[in-house]
């Protein structure tokens, strides 16, 4: 048998969804007949699975330890640490805001926001380890709730990640990012004086030969309209400052349309322009785009207060733009 007190980490979310990551292993009909049976049961009562959890509220499995095990696949995992936390690296972890439900960090260059393989260490791990080490999540915890990121960045883009610390949090970031209802702001260097209009509307698809996304002015057959905002901040000796604001959010929309609008950014290795990038690399030692989410706008509803979340440019950039005489206001 085992008695689940619900924290406030894993509050909110349904019952039938909490058992099927307790019981991972486990298929959905198993789950639905210990219900039926009261073999799982929510506060001494026969439950559904629909039920929202509170905190406070108590689950009981009665269930062998043997059935236990069996449809757990972190049962031997949570008997030693789950992950060595490099001190290091969390100590190197850049909070930019927090608070009971939400933390936002700076991720660097190079650094991916989720693991691509069992060895990666991402923002999203470096997240986990953070709340562990200062006795945000408890260790009992995760296997029903893990902090998570909730907006990705390419790897050799740098800048903000914003990350649900509790499973309210995690939904609330999840609602605003998919309804667009708070505004994201990128920076970064172009080649050329930025001169066309400042509100650009085009479609975007997928070539899968040369494995690019392509950028046209008009609808095509599995192309997806894009929508992005350009101000230009300074501009000076063939290159501009711009700040991009995302008005939808494709997969290398930024990158892509500016270089359809005939301005790709500096350092880009996909759609830059390879001797402009050979120069910056010779001169600067630059290795990745020039791009970095540094603004993002949360507007106040039920959930968020107004918040302005800025993460200013990383050295090398600002270093960049000084060098080229670039004015960042």
């Amino acid at each position: 048998m085992v008695s689940i007190k619900i924290s406030e980490y894993q509050s909110g979310q349904r019952l039938n969804k909490f058992l099927q990551k307790y019981l991972d292993l486990a298929p959905t009909s198993f789950i639905y007949k210990m219900l039926r049976k009261k073999n799982i049961v929510l506060n001494d009562k026969k439950a559904q699975g629909d039920e929202i959890l509170y905190v406070g509220d108590t689950i009981v499995m009665y269930l062998a330890d043997d059935t236990i095990s069996k449809f757990r696949s972190m049962t031997k995992e949570n008997e030693k640490v789950t992950v060595d936390i490099e001190k290091e690296t969390i100590e190197k972890l850049s909070i930019l805001y927090e608070d009971s439900d939400i933390l936002v960090v700076h991720k660097p260059v190079g650094v991916l926001s989720q693991k691509a393989s069992a060895k990666d260490y991402s923002i999203n791990e470096q997240i986990v380890d953070y709340c562990k080490s200062n006795g945000i999540l408890k260790k009992d915890y995760t296997n029903t709730f893990r902090p998570s990121v909730c907006n990705r960045l390419d790897r050799n883009t740098s800048g903000i990640i914003v990350a649900g610390i509790t499973l309210k949090g995690s939904q609330n970031l999840t609602r605003i990012l998919k309804l667009r209802v708070c505004d994201k702001y990128y920076y970064t260097i172009v080649c050329g004086h930025y001169n066309k209009e400042l509100h650009q509307i085009a479609y975007i698809g997928k070539n899968h030969d040369k494995n690019l996304s392509e950028v046209s002015a008009e609808e095509k057959p599995g192309y997806k309209k894009i929508e992005t905002e350009f101000e230009v901040i300074d501009q000076t000796n063939g290159f501009s400052l711009l700040q991009v604001k995302l008005i939808t959010g494709k997969s290398h929309q930024i990158r892509a349309h500016l270089a359809y609008l005939g301005f790709p950014i500096v350092g880009d290795p996909r759609y830059g322009k390879r001797d402009v990038n050979r120069m910056f690399n010779n001169r600067f030692g630059l290795q990745n785009q020039l791009l970095h989410a540094g603004k993002l706008v949360l507007h106040r509803d039920d959930f968020f207060s107004d918040l302005i979340i800025c993460d200013p440019l990383p050295e090398k950039f600002d270093c960049i733009c000084t060098e080229l005489g670039l004015k960042k206001s």
